[in-house]
């Protein structure tokens, strides 16, 4: 019976740990993201954009990558896309404002020749399984624009969040601007993404677009538990020392 009832207080203490620590880690998790910006280049991917995207992709394995070069010229929304998974083919479909297209002011394919261009508005791609990571590349975005541009997320439960993409304003409309952008998230997975353009008036390309599934998230290492999280676990095991040490014994 003394060995029963100190290891249902071990129990205890330990659920009560581990309870805080699920907690703590609920509330504190966030998609992780990456951004480069170049404002100027010379009419392919710049080094800050290529660099932000190396890093994305270097917490993902098997994932494909969606350059529009299956579509032609003048093909608009809805636009069927395919990615390989981790186990099998991941779907999407782009719908919104935009077409195919392969050149115009300080707009270009990153890879190829055609990427999808958009005026100011919105688009959206619905995912067939939900998705873990995001990123694509943007061409031109940045000039004629008010603010930044908004990704609307939609999680597999149906709750709502945003991104800000923190590009550059005022940017020349023939200066041939990249960025990245892209996150992932360990803690849930989205069934869409609308993209919101920035305030005002112009056109945006978009190319090579990346998704991988939560199975792809590979992060090396993995994200260690912030400093709240630690003391949260510790306040939990000191807890199940007091109990330990101040469990009476009882006489057999």
């Amino acid at each position: 019976m003394i060995r029963k009832n100190q290891f249902g207080g071990r129990i205890a203490g330990a659920s009560i740990a581990l309870v805080l620590l699920a907690g703590a880690a609920n509330s504190t998790a966030a998609p992780i993201t990456f951004f480069g910006e170049d404002p100027t280049t010379a009419g392919t991917l710049g080094p800050n954009s290529t660099a932000a995207r190396n890093d994305f992709l270097s917490n993902l394995t098997g994932v494909g990558n969606e350059d529009f070069e299956s579509f032609s010229l003048g093909d608009d929304a809805p636009l069927n896309l395919t990615f390989p998974g981790s186990a099998g083919t991941l779907g999407a479909t782009l719908t919104g404002t935009g077409e195919i297209n392969d050149s115009g002011p300080g707009r270009f394919a990153t890879s190829g020749t055609n990427f999808w261009e958009v005026t100011t508005g919105s688009f959206k791609i619905d995912f067939s399984d939900p998705v873990s990571a995001f990123g694509f590349n943007g061409i031109d975005i940045g000039d004629f624009v008010t603010d930044q541009m908004v990704l609307n997320l939609t999680n597999a439960s149906g709750g709502t969040s945003e991104l800000t993409v923190p590009h550059s304003l005022g940017i020349g409309n023939n200066d041939q601007a990249t960025l990245f952008f892209g996150f992932y998230d360990l803690s849930q997975s989205y069934t869409s993404i609308e993209f919101t353009n920035a305030g005002g008036g112009d056109f945006f390309a978009f190319d090579d677009m990346v998704i991988g599934d939560a199975e792809q998230v590979t992060p090396d290492p993995k994200p260690v538990p912030e400093p709240s999280t630690l003391a949260l676990l510790a306040i939990g095991l000191l807890g199940f020392g007091i109990r330990r040490r101040f469990t009476p014994r009882l006489r057999q």
